[in-house]
């Protein structure tokens, strides 16, 4: 994510994912597209449900650096995702099932080097941070509706094992601007880091 929050992007992004978000959980893609092409080849990120959820969350929590039309969006947006979620709800759900364990995995490559190359550790930590804490957000959205599944679960606890044995606590990683929305006893890897000496690999 860039370096400096801009809730003006977000709102853009949640907006354009919301209108998109009924036809992507009927789809098959894990991600898809809400306008802006596919893995930064166009102006907008993937869609996915946790990618929308992680904005919403965002946004909610700063709505009092919204101006009044920039709220309307917002409220827009999430009426779009709370109805979404209702009426195609084993759709809504077995796509953040699947994208949480696909974010998960995604992980695995980056703590195998981590492991086996603790020097390249720090350079290559902030995409994990958006990975680890959208599945934060869906965690938090299944948790809602009924007991996680036990894959993800052990899922989960498999790879906060393997992060909590490489960072140390560290400041904020992200823009000062988002640290009230992020508590450190809930997303405690945005407030840990590699150590900027690490051992000889």
């Amino acid at each position: 994510m860039p370096a400096r929050y801009s809730p003006e992007r977000d709102l853009l992004e949640a907006r354009r994912m919301a209108e998109a978000l009924a036809d992507y959980v009927r789809g098959a893609a894990l991600y898809g597209s809400a306008g802006g092409g596919f893995f930064g080849s166009g102006d907008l990120p993937p869609l996915t449900v946790g990618a929308l959820l992680l904005r919403l969350r965002r946004l909610r929590a700063l709505a009092h650096r919204l101006a009044p039309a920039a709220a309307a969006d917002l409220a827009t947006a999430a009426g779009l995702c709370q109805q979404v979620a209702r009426e195609w709800t084993l759709h809504y759900e077995a796509k953040m099932h699947q994208e949480a364990l696909s974010r998960l995995e995604a992980m695995r490559p980056f703590l195998r080097e981590a492991a086996d190359h603790p020097r390249s550790a720090r350079a290559n930590y902030p995409p994990e941070l958006l990975r680890r804490t959208i599945v934060q957000e869906l965690l938090a959205a299944l948790a809602a509706v009924g007991p996680l599944p036990a894959d993800l679960r052990d899922k989960v606890q498999v790879t906060d094992a393997g992060l909590r044995g490489l960072v140390t606590a560290a400041a904020f990683q992200w823009d000062s601007a988002l640290e009230p929305v992020y508590p450190a006893d809930v997303y405690w890897w945005l407030y840990h880091a590699p150590p900027v000496e690490s051992p000889q690999d």
